[in-house]
């Protein structure tokens, strides 16, 4: 019979190897990134095609506004996934160069804002 604290050790060996993180193939972040990209793009096309005449007659303003407030709620979600997905893409090269948890922390945030920023200068008009 064996001892129960390598069966413990057996299943927690077995748990880890199961549960691992697996990086998804580079095509499929590719595809995401796209698709976010494409729907931030559409949602300003969207504010931008807004028209303020409508605001003029109080009657419109229920379905003037929903446009662009989803819009804006569709816009900056896409935003934040494709910050956050350009930001993971780096995470392996950052824990590596990272001297602690703090500097780790410091690095993603300068990464993260970063990312930000070109997102905001790509919507930017020319």
């Amino acid at each position: 019979m064996p001892e129960q604290g390598s069966t413990f050790e057996d299943m927690e060996r077995l748990l880890r190897a199961a549960l691992a993180p697996v990086d998804p193939p580079i095509h499929l972040q590719r595809r995401v990134e796209n698709t976010l990209d494409s729907v931030l793009e559409l949602a300003a096309d969207e504010l931008e095609s807004w028209e303020l005449v409508a605001i003029k007659d109080p009657r419109n303003w229920p379905r003037a506004a929903i446009g662009p407030a989803t819009a804006v709620v569709v816009g900056s979600g896409a935003a934040v996934g494709l910050v956050v997905l350009r930001t993971q893409h780096r995470r392996h090269k950052r824990r590596a160069q990272s001297k602690g948890l703090r500097d780790l922390a410091a690095r993603t945030v300068r990464d993260a804002a970063r990312e930000a920023k070109k997102v905001f200068d790509e919507l930017a008009p020319d």
